[in-house]
């Protein structure tokens, strides 16, 4: 009984361990950035994504079905917000599971209004390419050498995998830490943008100077405090600066106030409901500013 006992412990722990190795194979296997995909969108990033895949990877533009091949794996949206939508609807829902958002903007509500799963992979591209086929700039800083760009969701390694063949940097994050950074984010994207043309439309770089200091620095505070109390977590301290350094690496960028639904819109809200309840507007800067730019 004794080596009858041994023997099927070995062969169950041997199971185990063969069953453990190919998993762990799986997933290394499944992280690489090789796995066949499709590219929806054939601009800067769309083609950058290309570029770093394989010729397994289907591109579609704008407008187009999802094809049924391949029939598996990611599906990277790369187009702008305002069709989001429409890539939904053009995807058949056996594979919306799949789909991964590269926008710009907070995506949660979008994505639960769709009826997308929490566990959609979405990314906080810190990658700027200036034209289509340029090199692209990765979003290392000197207070972020690990690279600012990050992913959630269940192809969130695929999405790793790929861009490091480009060695491209994206960190995985999850629950309130991806939150965090998709908030202070957000916050470079509408505070950067705002302050650049209050003051005739400087670029990136410019608005991080000295000279805007005061109102740079206002209108971050008060979208720090607004949007952390709206999603419910605590940015790190040194969001200034860490911003900052982000922006010295896009210093050339030009400004410009676009997308308001996806962009400062979301902040907007957060007044215009406190407004309405008969509270003061948490952040009367930033309402000031975009009346001024004729936004409002």
């Amino acid at each position: 009984m004794p080596p009858l006992f041994f023997s099927v412990s070995y062969a169950l722990a041997l199971l185990l361990l063969i069953a453990t190795s190919t998993t762990e194979a799986f997933s290394a296997a499944a992280a690489t950035g090789t796995t066949p995909s499709i590219i929806v969108g054939g601009g800067r990033i769309g083609s950058l994504l290309k570029e770093l895949g394989t010729d397994a990877d289907v591109v579609v533009k704008r407008g187009e079905p999802i094809p049924s091949e391949p029939s598996s794996g990611p599906i990277y949206v790369c187009t702008r917000n305002d069709v989001l939508a429409d890539v939904v609807a053009a995807t058949p829902e056996s594979r919306r599971k799949d789909l991964i958002f590269l926008q710009n903007g907070m995506l949660g509500d979008f994505i639960a209004e769709q009826g997308l799963p929490s566990s959609t992979t979405q990314c906080l591209l810190y990658l700027a390419v200036p034209s289509l086929g340029a090199p692209p700039i990765d979003g290392i800083t000197s207070l972020n050498p690990e690279g600012l760009t990050a992913a959630n969701g269940i192809w969130a390694e695929e999405l790793a995998g790929r861009l490091s063949r480009g060695n491209l940097k994206c960190n995985l994050k999850h629950g309130d830490d991806f939150m965090a950074a998709a908030l202070e984010k957000h916050i470079f994207i509408c505070a950067t943008n705002v302050i650049g043309q209050l003051n005739g439309g400087v670029s990136f770089g410019e608005v991080y100077s000295t000279k805007y200091a005061e109102q740079r620095n206002q209108l971050i505070d008060e979208m720090v405090a607004a949007g952390s109390k709206k999603v419910g977590v605590t940015l790190q301290p040194g969001t200034a600066d860490r911003l900052a350094a982000y922006a010295a690496s896009v210093a050339d960028f030009p400004t410009g106030v676009k997308e308001f639904e996806w962009r400062n819109g979301w902040f907007y809200e957060i007044s215009k409901k406190a407004m309405e309840a008969g509270e003061k507007d948490p952040m009367p800067f930033h309402t000031e500013a975009l009346t001024t730019l004729g936004v409002l």
